[in-house]
């Protein structure tokens, strides 16, 4: 991959550049994995996203590897040992926001069959949004789609997941494609595309 035409947002970290040139903007359909981005990005909240990716590790140790059926059922007990532990953004609203959103994601999955098919309900005829991006001042950071969803997820009870978190997962998980339009991660340039 030619690193002049990458998304320059990933800068000359690796770890920046491996998750841009693997991840960001691939389409995810399986609830752990969109768990572990619902996560990532709350505790993201008011931080820089790389802080997150450092501490990544730490995360799948402290929440069971993302299994939200068994990250419901942590305690207070868990929590404060959480607030204690390096590996993690050690913020007592956020360690409580993700145990919360885990509950609240089980009936999600419940009700809707997957997170992916309660997410994939907002957009127009199921298709993930590829959008014209020609230079990174053109990258929306909100949008009315992710109005939508956070308000719906907000009314459902989730914390730390505002239109702007919102927008960020739905890029990272690949519902919305925001590469440059000349990076060589950007989807083949369709209008739109079924989501998978």
């Amino acid at each position: 991959m030619m690193e002049a035409a990458r998304c320059p947002w990933c800068g000359n970290d690796t770890l920046y550049i491996r998750y841009h040139d693997e991840e960001w903007g691939q389409p995810v359909t399986d609830d752990r994995t969109l768990f572990e981005f619902l996560t990532l990005e709350s505790a993201q909240a008011g931080l820089a996203w790389i802080t997150i990716l450092r501490k990544r590790e730490g995360y799948r140790m402290a929440f069971h590897d993302f299994d939200y059926r068994k990250v419901a059922l942590m305690t207070e007990e868990d929590e404060k040992r959480l607030r204690q532990f390096d590996g993690i953004v050690r913020n007592r609203r956020k360690i409580h926001a993700a145990i919360v959103n885990a509950q609240l994601f089980g009936k999600i999955v419940e009700e809707f069959g997957s997170f992916h098919n309660y997410i994939i309900r907002f957009f127009p005829d199921g298709k993930r949004i590829i959008n014209d991006i020609p230079t990174m001042e053109d990258v929306p950071v909100s949008s009315p789609l992710s109005d939508a969803i956070s308000n719906d997820m907000r009314r459902r009870g989730f914390s730390f997941f505002g239109t702007t978190i919102c927008y960020s997962f739905l890029q990272a998980t690949g519902f919305i494609d925001d590469h440059l339009n000349g990076c060589p991660c950007k989807t083949n340039p369709h209008p739109s595309e079924p989501i998978p």
